[in-house]
């Protein structure tokens, strides 16, 4: 069993492209068709109808015309078996555009066309909802946090990593207004701090803000007012729970 044999027993088939994750359908597309020995029809021009001439403009010789005939044959095969795996690794509504492509190339190219217009605006939107993300004082912190790893994580899965200053300085801006003395206290920090640093700060800092918000609720001594059995007036001071007379 040779290698090519092999290589078939444990690549798996691409799972159907349904439109999302192109660039990884594709790779792993290409690679099933390079293990089948078909990938060749997508970078190739296609071999020449007519067997080649010989030396002296003479007619062929019977083994040049036979060795044209099996590479024509073989690319024949190719360009069938080729066309109708990616036409069967697409979904019902990609299967019915292209069905009536003529060649597996023809099929590639389209959706090529298609899907890279559209990472591209994929693109653009990620880094546009980054840009105009705000903050905003009803939300957690924490869901906040959230919300921006997964956008940074986004912008670097479709190669849009931004420079690590921008994305500092820019999640400083975009705190609540009355983090105004910890933005202070980020400033100078802004470029010696990555991302993670910074989002852990601010994990840290939301935390003591919620324990500081803890202890200032704790009730306060105060006066109530009771009557006494002289019908005189009497005050009571307590803190916390209620006290017996």
């Amino acid at each position: 069993m040779d290698q090519s044999q092999l290589l078939k027993m444990y690549v798996e088939k691409p799972k159907k492209f349904k439109g999302s994750d192109f660039r990884r359908w594709q790779q792993e597309m290409l690679f099933y068709l390079t293990t089948l020995r078909a990938a060749n029809i997508l970078i190739k021009k296609e071999p020449p109808t007519n067997p080649p001439v010989g030396p002296d403009g003479d007619a062929p010789m019977q083994i040049q015309v036979v060795a044209h005939q099996n590479v024509f044959e073989i690319c024949r095969s190719n360009k069938y078996s080729c066309k109708n795996y990616i036409l069967n690794a697409l979904n019902d509504s990609q299967y019915n555009i292209h069905f009536a492509f003529r060649t597996a190339r023809e099929i590639w190219e389209s959706l090529d066309a298609i899907y890279k217009t559209k990472v591209v605006f994929s693109k653009r939107f990620t880094v546009d909802k980054f840009l105009h993300y705000h903050m905003i004082d009803t939300k957690p912190m924490v869901k906040e946090v959230e919300e921006l790893q997964v956008l940074v994580h986004e912008l670097e899965f479709k190669g849009m990593g931004l420079n690590t200053i921008f994305v500092v300085s820019s999640i400083t801006k975009k705190l609540p207004s009355f983090w105004k003395n910890f933005k202070l206290y980020l400033k100078p920090l802004m470029e010696i701090i990555v991302f993670e640093q910074l989002l852990l700060k601010i994990l840290v800092e939301e935390d003591n803000r919620l324990n500081e918000k803890v202890g200032a609720n704790v009730i306060e001594p105060h006066a109530i007012m009771i009557e006494g059995s002289s019908s005189k007036t009497k005050f009571l001071k307590f803190k916390g729970k209620k006290q017996c007379t």
